[in-house]
């Protein structure tokens, strides 16, 4: 029982509490209210502007720049893989020229010595 007006006391001390800060809280007027929502509405919109503006901006530099030197890198990799293709196509001329020519001295020098 004792409990219990315990707990009865607490409550109302802390109702009596509660009301006297609600008193000493200054509350706006209607006109200080209305021009502290059209500041906060009007820093939202600005806000939002802004962020705006920075996600276009950054979209245009993603399109416009970071694509574009993907396929400039995507480019000049396949020019390389294509001058590596032809210089292995070359090499692969200059070793049938160079098997040619050794097959051709050969002819010649079994015919020079089947003249002799």
């Amino acid at each position: 029982m004792a409990k219990k007006e315990n707990e009865n006391k607490k409550q109302k001390h802390f109702w009596k509490d509660f009301r006297a800060e609600l008193k000493k809280v200054i509350w706006p007027t209607k006109k200080q209210l209305a021009n502290n929502t059209i500041v906060v509405v009007a820093m939202v919109l600005v806000t939002t502007v802004i962020v705006l503006i920075l996600d276009l901006a950054f979209e245009a530099l993603n399109t416009y720049g970071i694509n574009k030197v993907k396929q400039t890198v995507k480019d000049s990799i396949s020019t390389t893989v294509d001058e590596d293709k032809s210089e292995g196509e070359n090499n692969q001329e200059e070793n049938n020229n160079s098997e040619n020519n050794q097959s051709t001295e050969g002819d010649n020098q079994t015919t020079n010595t089947v003249s002799e």
